[in-house]
């Protein structure tokens, strides 16, 4: 009885590390290619980095539209220039709430 017992926790706890686990949903929200062209940068909200330490295929930019998602390879001079353009405009903003 106690070995079943403790097949069931162990059971459990597999089940609970594994929904637990932020890797488990990386997968699906991966950049898998980049966009082919220059977006234009009025339509940007915001962006989030994507490393390939996450589990993910490509290291990339991955800018929030107002229509969604665009991922963008971090090395073309044109996605820093707006990575540069967004912190510069965030920290003009919290310094005025100051």
């Amino acid at each position: 009885m106690a070995h079943v017992k403790g097949l069931m926790m162990a059971l459990l706890l597999a089940t609970i590390w594994l929904y637990a686990t932020p890797t488990s949903a990386a997968p699906h929200a991966c950049c898998r290619e980049f966009t082919r062209g220059k977006l234009p940068f009025r339509v940007i909200k915001g962006y989030s980095v994507q490393s390939v330490e996450e589990l993910c295929p490509i290291d990339a930019i991955i800018f929030h539209t107002k229509k969604g998602q665009a991922c963008a390879d971090p090395a073309l001079f044109w996605v820093q220039n707006y990575i540069n353009r967004i912190s510069r405009k965030s920290r003009t903003l919290n310094q005025s709430r100051l």
